[in-house]
């Protein structure tokens, strides 16, 4: 699904990917994990093509992403920012993306999952940081392909829309999805990710599952068993 080898890539003299390489097969949760200032965010804006590493490749669905963009069309993103223009309502919104990326249908169960019929003709500046991240959500959700890029999606959730999102990332996963995230919430990472893989200063530090982790640190606890890592730098 996505194959990177020794990706590096640095802003001026701040290093901020250090020869990467990493392979993701073909459904599952991957949890991308790590400090502020880890990588995370670069090496997902990388697979995007947002990004233009120094140097190394990658692959997505096979198909070396350099001078293409055509591979972008078999990927879902939600950023971790929703900056959405403001005196645009929430359906205009929802029209522009279906006539950018084609018709779908799936938008509507989305919108009566999160509850946001009544905020259909509103302005999207008028929304709070919360409404506005299950509007991302329906954006990325609301079109089918194989691969799936969640950036912090928790962020500002309430505790039923946090159930629903849950719920839609395992039915993602049934279908035989890749699903990568990114989250500071250990609980929810815990909950969801089949591996994780934990960045530090650029480089890979460990990569497995939670079991593993616990196993390697000798820590019955998740977040304590981070924090292992980031105190002792285990490789």
């Amino acid at each position: 699904m996505v194959s990177i080898q020794n990706l590096h890539k640095a802003y001026q003299k701040n290093t901020v990917l250090a020869g990467i390489d990493l392979d993701i097969n073909s459904g599952g949760i991957f949890a991308i994990l790590g400090p502020n200032g880890s990588g995370k965010t670069t090496l997902i804006k990388s697979i995007l093509g947002m990004v233009i590493p120094k140097k190394g490749t990658i692959s997505v669905l096979g198909k070396n992403i350099k001078n293409d963009s055509e591979y972008r069309h078999q990927i879902d993103y939600l950023p971790q920012i929703a900056n959405f223009p403001n005196n645009l309502r929430v359906k205009e919104l929802i029209k522009m993306i279906k006539d950018l990326r084609g018709r779908t249908e799936l938008h509507k169960n989305l919108i009566k999952l999160f509850n946001l019929g009544p905020f259909l003709d509103k302005k999207l500046g008028t929304l709070s940081g919360g409404t506005k991240q299950k509007v991302n959500i329906v954006l990325t959700f609301m079109y089918d392909s194989p691969l799936i890029i969640l950036d912090e999606p928790t962020t500002g959730l309430d505790p039923i829309s946090l159930i629903h999102l849950k719920e839609l990332i395992q039915h993602e996963k049934g279908k035989g999805k890749t699903i990568l995230i990114t989250s500071h919430i250990m609980s929810f990472v815990e909950e969801v990710a089949n591996e994780i893989v934990f960045l530090l200063e650029g480089k890979i530090h460990f990569r497995g599952t939670i079991n593993a982790l616990k196993q390697k640190t000798n820590q019955q606890d998740f977040e304590r068993a981070m924090a292992n890592i980031l105190s002792e730098k285990h490789v």
